[in-house]
């Protein structure tokens, strides 16, 4: 039973390349501990690790840091990593996930080869280990209820009382035992349990729960059991069988230990180490499953794959790239302490990626129509712009300049403050590579609301600049009137309002720090080449941020998600008037 499922697989190296170039991390505990194994020989040189979601909801930031930390060592030490399902509570476990999560962990770069397992591929050898550990009356069948177990168990301060039926022959215990794999009992009649300690400090060590029976259709096994292991049964076994040399997992787990360790040396198999590090804690995010599946179920979101959820599903179609998640995970690091990370640090690293990536192109969003007294009517310009400023090899964009353009309504000032250097009453900025534009006057509607700004052009200011020298600080984006075309535009904030969307008075939870305006949608304009992108293509809108075509962008129907703002000093400065 100690044979390692991964001798058949193909000896390639865990995770690729692009998940590895240009990310080198520096020397967190993990890898000085592995650096000193495979200095001192301990573990025969061995690094083989693995990644064990649970098929029970999609992946988020916190499976990242894991996915990276376990692909990311072995690859970096030339080891292997397998990619195994903790599939053993088939009530909350779907094919969905399933599909989800083998999707997630490629989209972030990184590839298991043949290693994907499934902790059901050893149902049969984790009930013959659970017999094993009958008949070295090491475990027993106990038939008290759920509650009166936890009664039993005792508390913190007080060490827990023994079952009653804690001292039943080893015969007993294997014909109850298997009595319960063949379904002659009712789900919660009995349950097998380890027989440790229930004086235990450590209250996981009191005689811990191995197996109970549910009935219910398992998705890869169908309904040949009615009996299935738990996760601390499970997890320390099948590390073994795969010839786990680190098992890295999140603190959580630090008091799992133990019994990790007792499973392993009580049946005399393969050692398996475990080693925990500190979990993702980002501000203005929840990452409990249990409370994004309540997000979803509840329709406070749209789905696993919404733009505002912690998901990878959710920042793949944000349009983040997996390139700067990767950046992120690589600079917060691995400690074993506990801290909480700014998600400002992931924007910036989202920012440095797509600043770096991602083409530009022009789109106004609340839309003011500025015309162009002294301009010809009729007349059309071409303006070629580069796709990218950094990397002109990569080719420009056909820019049209008309008599009549939007600008942004933000971009004006009837009664302009001290400071601001965009378009008001007598001012002169720049039009985004096309001219110099002075206003001159105003159009109303009867309301008195401002329907359009008029402005003159200087001829001699073409692509942005003027012969006679003079500068002009302010410079504004703009997309032709005739030629826009209308867009959809989803501007996502956080989900959240507060840093720690769980520190509730009492009586409230966490949905009570929902923000209500995470989600705005605009009706904006944009340079009609943008409606051609495929779903899935990030781009800036000059001087508004990053966005991404959404999945739902069609030519027709154009559909843009913001990824993550530009810095805007003006608006600070703004702010803190």
């Amino acid at each position: 039973m100690s044979d390692s499922p991964h001798t058949a697989a193909a000896p390639e190296h865990a995770g690729t390349a692009a998940a590895a170039k240009n990310e080198a991390p520096g020397k967190d505990f993990v890898r000085a501990m592995i650096e000193q194994d495979l200095a001192s020989g301990r573990k025969n040189g061995v690094v083989h690790t693995r990644f064990p979601p649970e098929p029970n909801g999609y992946l988020h930031l916190g499976h990242a840091k894991s996915i990276c930390l376990n692909f990311g060592v072995a690859l970096e030490y030339k080891g292997l990593c397998n990619l195994r399902f903790d599939d053993t509570n088939p009530l909350k476990e779907s094919q969905e996930y399933v599909d989800a999560i083998r999707k997630d962990v490629r989209w972030l770069g990184f590839d298991w080869g043949e290693r994907e397992y499934y902790a059901s591929d050893y149902f049969e050898q984790l009930y013959a280990f659970a017999e094993d550990l009958i008949r070295m009356g090491k475990a027993y069948v106990d038939s008290l209820s759920a509650e009166e177990i936890r009664a039993y168990r005792g508390s913190l301060t007080e060490p827990g009382k023994e079952s009653p039926y804690r001292n039943r022959s080893i015969e007993e215990n294997l014909e109850l035992f298997r009595r319960m794999r063949a379904g002659d009992f009712a789900d919660g009649e009995h349950v097998l349990r380890a027989k440790i300690d229930m004086a235990s400090p450590n209250i996981i060590m009191r005689d811990p729960t191995l197996y109970r029976i549910r009935r219910s259709h398992h998705q890869r096994t169908g309904d040949a059991w009615c009996i299935y292991p738990l996760y601390d049964f499970t997890h320390c076994i099948s590390d073994s069988l795969e010839r786990i040399s680190y098992s890295l997992c999140s603190l959580e787990f630090v008091n799992n230990r133990e019994l990790y360790d007792w499973v392993l040396d009580t049946l005399g198999i393969f050692r398996s180490e475990q080693t925990e590090f500190a979990r993702l804690n980002i501000t203005r995010t929840i990452l409990s499953k249990r409370k994004l599946i309540q997000l979803v179920t509840e329709g406070y979101v749209r789905g696993w794959d919404d733009p505002r959820m912690p998901t990878l599903s959710g920042l793949r179609r944000r349009g983040v790239p997996p390139e700067a998640l990767r950046e992120f995970c690589s600079r917060i690091g691995v400690s074993r302490a506990d801290n909480i990370v700014e998600y400002s640090l992931l924007e910036f690293c989202i920012r440095e990626r797509l600043n770096a990536t991602a083409p530009r192109a022009m789109a106004v969003l609340r839309p003011l129509k500025l015309i162009i007294e002294n301009y010809p009517e009729g007349q059309v310009e071409w303006f070629d712009l580069p796709l990218t400023p950094d990397e002109p090899e990569k080719g420009v964009r056909r820019i049209p300049f008309a008599r009549e353009i939007w600008i942004e309504q933000d971009d004006f000032r009837q009664d302009a403050p001290k400071k601001y250097f965009r378009l008001a009453p007598g001012k002169e900025v720049r039009l985004r590579c096309a001219y110099y534009v002075t206003c001159t006057g105003l159009q109303k509607d009867a309301g008195g609301n401002i329907t359009a700004v008029i402005c003159r052009y200087d001829p001699e200011s073409r692509g942005g600049g003027s012969p006679d020298g003079r500068k002009v600080k302010g410079t504004l984006h703009w997309v032709s009137a005739s030629h826009a075309r209308q867009i959809e535009v989803r501007l996502y904030d956080h989900l959240f309002t507060q840093d720690d969307p769980e520190d509730q008075p009492e009586g409230k939870s966490f949905l009570d720090a929902i923000n209500p305006d995470s989600l705005t949608v605009l009706s904006a304009l944009a340079d009609p080449s943008v409606c051609e992108l495929p779903p899935g293509q990030c781009l800036q809108f000059e001087r508004l941020g990053y966005f991404c075509t959404d999945i739902e962008h069609r030519p027709e129907k154009p559909v843009f998600n913001r990824t993550v703002t530009l810095k805007d000093s003006w608006a600070k400065l703004e702010q803190k008037q």
